[in-house]
C-alpha cells in the first residue's frame, strides 16, 4: 500500500511528461542493481553479481549487464513513448526534412511524405487520427489550413513542465522520502518530520487556510535560512578528520485533494451528525 501511494504520483508524472511503462521499469531495474551492488560493496568491500541478484530477484546476467551497462541514452528505442518516437523521426529522418534540415510542413494524409506515412513507420501501430490528437493535445505540433500540419515541438511534454520543474520535483520527493524511510530504520534522534492534517475541510475557508499557512510557512523557512547560514563551514577553517561535506535542508509543502463521500455522509452532514450521549 505504501509503494502504491509513492507510485501514484511517479505516474501522473510519467504520463505527462511522455515516459513509458517500459523505461520505467528498466529504470528501476537499472537502480536496484546499482543501489544494491553499492550496499554489498559496503558491507564486504567488494561488488558481488550473485549477491545483488539474489537482493534485486534479477537473474545474475541482467545483474551483469546492468553493472557493466554505460549511462549513453540511445537515440531511439523502441520502448520509447510513441510520440517521442514520431517527433524524433521527424526531426531527424531526412526523408521528412527541409532542404535547411528542419522539420517539412506535412499533409496529413498520403501515401508518400506525409504524417500518416510518419507515423505508419514509427508510431508502434498507434492510429494517425489518435497519434495528431495526443500531439495537438501537448502542443507538440500545429494544424495548418488545407489539412498540413506542423511540428512544434521535439519534446512531447506537458506546457509548464520544464526541465528546471521535472528536476525539483526529483530532488524534493528524494529528501522527503529519504527523512521518511531513515527515521523509520532510526532508533534514536529522528529527522525532523510532522503533518498537521483534517479530512473534513470547509470547502469555504480552503483558499484562507492555504493564504495563511504559505504566510506562516514563508515566515519559518526565512527564519530556517538564518540558522542554515549560521552553520555554514567559516571559509579558511579547517576541519581535521572530516572528508565529506553535510547537506542540511527543511522542506514545507502544502497538500490538498478530494475524498469522496458516501450519500450516507452527505446526509448526515445535511442534517448535522448525532451526538452520542453517555452517562457520566
Amino acid at each position: 500500500m505504501a509503494l502504491e501511494r509513492v507510485v501514484d504520483p511517479l505516474l501522473d508524472l510519467m504520463f505527462d511528461a511522455g515516459v513509458t511503462v517500459q523505461e520505467f521499469s528498466y529504470l528501476i531495474r537499472k537502480r536496484a542493481v546499482r543501489n544494491a551492488a553499492q550496499r554489498l560493496a559496503n558491507e564486504s568491500g567488494r561488488i558481488s553479481k550473485s549477491r545483488t541478484a539474489i537482493a534485486t530477484g534479477l537473474t545474475r546476467s541482467e545483474v551483469a549487464r546492468i553493472l557493466s551497462a554505460r549511462d549513453s541514452p540511445k537515440r531511439s528505442s523502441p520502448d520509447q513513448h510513441p510520440a517521442r518516437r514520431v517527433l524524433a523521426a521527424w526531426y531527424d529522418d531526412p526523408r521528412f526534412l527541409t532542404a535547411t534540415g528542419e522539420p517539412a510542413v506535412l499533409p496529413i494524409f498520403g501515401k508518400r511524405l506525409s504524417f500518416e506515412r510518419l507515423v505508419s513507420m514509427h508510431g508502434g501501430g498507434i492510429p494517425v487520427r489518435a497519434m495528431l490528437d495526443e500531439l495537438v493535445q501537448i502542443d507538440a505540433v500545429e494544424l495548418l489550413t488545407d489539412q498540413m500540419v506542423k511540428a512544434k515541438s521535439r519534446v512531447p511534454i506537458l506546457s509548464g513542465y520544464t526541465r528546471s520543474a521535472i528536476t525539483v520535483v526529483g530532488e524534493r520527493g528524494r529528501d522527503l522520502l529519504d527523512t521518511l524511510t531513515k527515521n523509520v530504520k532510526r532508533k534514536l534522534q529522528p529527522l525532523f518530520e510532522a503533518t498537521a492534517m483534517i479530512s473534513d475541510a470547509d470547502p469555504k475557508m480552503v483558499s484562507l487556510a492555504r493564504k495563511e499557512i504559505a504566510e506562516q510557512g514563508a515566515s519559518f523557512i526565512n527564519g530556517a535560512n538564518s540558522i542554515l547560514n549560521r552553520s555554514r563551514k567559516k571559509p579558511g577553517r579547517a576541519i581535521p578528520n572530516v572528508p565529506v561535506k553535510c547537506r542540511l535542508g527543511v522542506t514545507i509543502y502544502y497538500f490538498q485533494d478530494e475524498i469522496a463521500i458516501s450519500e450516507k455522509e452527505r446526509l448526515e452532514d445535511a442534517r448535522g451528525r448525532r451526538r452520542n450521549l453517555r452517562r457520566r
